[in-house]
């Protein structure tokens, strides 16, 4: 389980890095509205679920993977 965790913490800072070069145009890059969409298979199910709910898209769609991250952890010390 510790790969497992560390694995997805690398994959998540690398989706999040993305969504904020692409959100904010660093580097030079154009300003990308899908900059968001290596987030969304991290967060499943949890971002389905805040949508059904009526939860706000941008802060659902940043705190679902870390729901994940957390289970994971959680996993790993049990």
């Amino acid at each position: 389980m510790k790969w497992a965790f560390w694995t997805f913490m690398a994959l998540y800072a690398g989706a999040l890095f993305l969504f904020l070069v692409g959100t904010f145009g660093w580097f030079g890059e154009d300003r990308d509205p899908l900059s968001g969409v290596f987030l969304m298979p991290l967060g499943l199910p949890w971002n389905l679920l805040a949508d059904r709910l009526g939860m706000p898209g941008l802060a659902a769609g940043l705190l679902a993977p870390m729901i994940n991250a957390v289970i994971f952890f959680w996993l790993w010390k049990r």
